[in-house]
């Protein structure tokens, strides 16, 4: 019978992974909030090429992110790691010494380039038992939703105390710093193999790219960080040059939005799972994302609609940054989840990509009201197709070590599985010597589930 507690070093590894993706997050994040006025000094700059520069990491993110998980299956997960790493250090210092906006957008693609979160989630699969992996996903998830909230907050304190490219040095930093914590805490794993429900798997990309629910999904990531990052071209220029506030002063409105949404998101996140009324939140936050464009669109111009515009779409972003993966675990098939994330992933970052281009060209051409309503606009297109998705199934991914079996001793193991309460999908994968299962937590006899477990206790 397995144990329902994580071992120490699974706890180690998850948390000081969880340590070197959030800090990695944390320097890109902390630029969104000060970039666009200290790009307005750069040689060069132009609105189109400034949005660029904010955005341009995530294209490479999206392109890179699934191939270097690949790599790192033949070349071992922690050199993929460090090379990610100081490929993200060098942008970083690239970005800080560059006095033009070309050398930022050189430094910013570095940054991006340096995608190693595939691997990240890989190497922490190779650490952690079946059991209690998707414990350990939902802790380094929950760690870098964490370093954004501090990223919006810190990046206008240190820009006043260091400037932007003291910012730019500060994340070279922690990109080394990340390194040093990769290999003084993170354990070392005994075998490095392909996890299917943390890593992108090619057979199963036609699968994954058919299924119309989980494409509504990924362009909900797309459109969500694309509103994010196209409001923030324009944000910090509305906040100083509009409304008033200093830059030393705008962390004063991050915090004070970032606090109360936080607050306010918990109860409906729990009435989602709960009380089971995921459809209903996700299509009602996303309304609430376009509410807050609209807000922005007609307010811009003065600090009380711009921080009612903020407050609105930051209640919305954080329901939604929950909701989002929480729905592709629960339409995609057991044995797919990691390619189905893989997807999204890659749907979040060239979202980001897209909408500081649009967002930058947008703000050039026509001024910061109509990169609000653009962002209006795309909400609204996702609303359309959010409102016709299917009810979610209420199942969670759950993985079994079952040991050493044959092919036909896996096709019975899975209609064994089948028969216990609660167990709605169970694929077993020879080679994995696991069971992909997605379960009803509300009804499933976990006693009779534990029964044919293999791991040690």
């Amino acid at each position: 019978m397995t144990n329902d507690n994580m071992t120490p070093n699974e706890r180690r590894a998850t948390l000081s992974l969880a340590a070197i993706f959030s800090t990695r997050m944390l320097g890109l994040f902390m630029i969104l909030p000060v970039f666009a006025l200290y790009a307005q000094d750069l040689e060069g700059a132009t609105p189109a090429l400034m949005g660029l520069a904010i955005g341009i990491y995530g294209l490479l993110q999206a392109v890179l992110g699934i191939p270097f998980g690949m790599v790192s299956d033949k070349f071992g997960r922690k050199p993929v790691i460090v090379a990610g790493l100081i490929i993200f250090a060098i942008g970083s210092v690239v970005a800080a010494l560059a006095d033009s906006i070309w050398g930022v957008i050189l430094g910013r693609a570095l940054q991006g380039g340096g995608a190693i979160a595939a691997v990240v989630m890989a190497l922490a699969a190779d650490l952690t038992r079946e059991e209690h992996r998707v414990k350990s996903m939902a802790t380094i998830g929950a760690s870098i939703g964490m370093s954004f909230t501090v990223a919006l907050i810190l990046g206008p304190l240190l820009s006043k105390w260091i400037g932007v490219p003291g910012i730019f040095w500060a994340t070279a930093l922690l990109g080394l710093g990340a390194i040093a914590v990769l290999y003084l805490w993170v354990p070392q794993p005994v075998e490095s193999r392909l996890h299917r429900d943390a890593q992108a798997v090619p057979a199963y990309f036609s699968t994954v790219l058919r299924n119309p629910e989980l494409l509504r999904l990924d362009f909900g990531s797309f459109a969500l960080h694309m509103l994010l990052t196209a409001s923030f071209v324009v944000t910090p220029i509305a906040l100083r040059d509009h409304a008033g506030l200093a830059l030393d002063h705008h962390w004063w409105v991050y915090l004070g939005v970032m606090l109360v949404a936080l607050v306010v998101m918990v109860p409906f996140v729990i009435i989602a799972e709960k009380k089971r009324k995921m459809k209903q939140i996700f299509v009602g936050a996303v309304g609430l994302l376009i509410a807050a464009e609209l807000v922005l669109m007609s307010g811009w111009q003065s600090l009380t609609g711009l921080v009612a515009g903020l407050l609105l779409f930051f209640i919305a972003f954080n329901l939604l940054e929950a909701t989002l993966p929480s729905l592709v675990a629960k339409i995609t098939p057991p044995d797919k989840k990691g390619t189905a994330m893989g997807v999204y992933t890659s749907s979040q970052f060239f979202g980001a990509f897209c909408g500081g281009a649009l967002g930058g060209w947008l703000y050039g051409a026509a001024g910061i009201g109509a990169v609000f309503g653009l962002c209006a606009l795309v909400g609204l297109a996702w609303l359309i197709l959010a409102a016709t998705m299917r009810q979610p199934r209420y199942l969670s991914s759950q993985l079994l070590h079952v040991g050493a079996i044959s092919p036909s001793e896996a096709e019975l193991l899975a209609q064994r599985l089948l028969s216990i309460p609660g167990v709605a999908e169970a694929v077993v994968i020879v080679e994995d010597k696991a069971a992909y299962l997605k379960v009803d937590k509300k009804i499933l006899d976990a006693d009779a589930l534990r029964e044919f477990s293999t791991a040690e206790s």
